[in-house]
């Protein structure tokens, strides 16, 4: 009996003391997160966990696969990845050639490994794609399978120099958009019919639940490429992915996720790079976006669809990228009902006539949301097309798109940012009168040319700090 009071209260002690440590350690941290976010950025990187497998390898070919570009793979992956899953993970090897498959389902423990040389093509045929629970747009539902997809999953990677090809053209899933620039013509169904993409809306607003919103055939809402749905430590690094359906690169209610070197080469419609959606602690580095449509765009879910599941995204961190084409560079928004907060940019190159704004906010009073915390710097813009800094809380893409959840933005900050042209403004930033675009600070911005300097709307404390547009030094404005 003493000999149970002496370890009760040892392990009071113990705990006690490990409250004080961990309180002590908390206000360091608070402390730190307050005065330099830069450090705060260091400390999320710090505690991403790192995937780790069994040094065992699968190849496909030993389980029935055929690399010559026309025989079905479908099987052969399946059973090499629940192999290497049964038998505790490790690689499931992907050989120099050309593998055609329909969907690829990761395990938890397994990481796909593409060798130098290997090319996956993905079926173009719908009907090879099962239904199952993804997001289209910011709203959750029952759709066709993204092309490769995770769902409750730990441990899981994509990696290796070998190449992902959707094989999407305007022949296929991009004519889905309705977009006459992607093989659409009149009288061809769509994504627009009022019986798809509206549907799946209503739904959402009505509180339709998840499980009855059953889409797939007839409806035409393409698959995301690559998702990892409600998956944590996850790798993906050194592919090159082309010719995506739709989005590309979709985290979505996932953490600790790091993409690595990847290429992504892909001019479709609505081919986002990466976007990570209702997911945290995201590291996205040595990328190379090349897109359709935004190179990053962080999302939180569409209108009352985001609202329901109401998880910000958050301790997102991008670095050393290159953004070519594309909508925007980094861009937060328009799904982001559920708010953004915590985002750090940093050693980024953004330049092309065809890449529209390096950093982009993009809401409205229908998806409503609070966007703050975002930390730019050491970026090189060559040109771009529309503006270097966009906070617009007017976006308005489907028509009406007006409600009664006025967004925040606030507590945006540029550095040490170097543009060559800025195309109509240096900087466009629009607020409401009640909710205003506040606490915005340029430091050590130089813009050599744009055609006007700023459009401002409803602002309130913009601060430039030593920051030049066509030569002339901009005041800060504190109204």
């Amino acid at each position: 009996m003493e000999v149970y009071k002496a370890l009760n209260k040892n392990l009071v002690f113990l705990i006690v003391a490990c409250i004080v440590f961990f309180m002590s350690c908390g206000g360091k941290t608070l402390e730190k997160t307050i005065d330099n976010p830069w450090e705060r950025m260091s400390l999320i990187e710090e505690s991403v966990p790192q995937v780790r497998f069994l040094d065992k390898n699968f190849n496909i070919k030993d389980f029935g696969a055929v690399a010559d570009g026309v025989t079905f793979n479908s099987v052969a992956f399946e059973k090499a990845i629940k192999f290497c899953a049964n038998n505790g993970g490790g690689k499931v090897i992907v050989p120099s050639g050309k593998f055609l498959t329909g969907p690829i389902h990761l395990e938890s423990n397994v990481n796909l490994h593409l060798e130098e040389g290997a090319e996956i093509f993905f079926s173009t045929n719908p009907k090879d794609y099962p239904v199952v629970h993804t997001s289209f747009e910011g709203t959750e539902l029952m759709n066709y399978s993204p092309l490769i997809y995770a769902k409750n999953k730990t441990n899981v990677a994509i990696t290796g120099k070998g190449t992902l090809n959707g094989q999407a053209n305007n022949s296929n899933w991009w004519a889905w958009s309705g977009g006459k620039s992607y093989g659409w013509q009149k009288g061809v169904p769509s994504q627009n019919d009022p019986e798809n993409r509206e549907v799946l809306v209503d739904m959402a607003e009505k509180g339709v639940p998840v499980a009855e919103r059953v889409f797939g055939e007839g409806r035409y809402l393409r698959p995301n490429f690559i998702e990892f749905f409600e998956c944590n430590t996850v790798l993906i690094k050194d592919v090159k992915i082309i010719n995506a359906p739709f989005w590309i690169l979709h985290p979505i209610k996932s953490n600790n996720i790091i993409i690595d070197g990847v290429t992504i080469n892909s001019h479709g419609p609505n081919n986002d790079g990466c976007d990570p959606e209702y997911s945290q602690n995201i590291i996205i580095k040595n990328c190379v976006f090349n897109t359709g449509d935004d190179c990053i765009a962080i999302k939180s879910g569409r209108d009352a669809d985001g609202r329901r599941v109401a998880i910000p995204s958050k301790n997102i961190i991008v670095q050393n990228c290159k953004m070519i084409d594309g909508h925007g560079g980094v861009v937060i928004g328009s799904e982001i009902s559920a708010g953004v907060n915590n985002v750090f940019v940093e050693n980024c190159v953004m330049d092309s006539p065809n890449l529209d704004r390096a950093i982009r906010i993009k809401t409205n009073s229908k998806r409503g949301g609070t966007i703050e915390h975002v930390y730019v710097r050491n970026l090189e813009v060559g040109t771009v097309k529309e503006c270097v800094l966009k906070l617009n809380m007017f976006y308005n893409v489907y028509g009406s798109q007006t409600g009664n959840f006025i967004p925040v933005i606030r507590n945006v900050s540029l550095e040490n940012v170097k543009v060559k042209k800025a195309g109509k403004y240096g900087v466009w930033a629009e607020g409401y009168k009640e909710s205003p675009v506040e606490n915005i600070t340029l430091n050590n911005v130089v813009i050599e040319k744009a055609d006007s300097i700023y459009l401002l709307k409803n602002i309130k404390n913009f601060n430039f700090i030593n920051t030049y547009i066509n030569d002339k030094k901009v005041e800060s404005i504190k109204n």
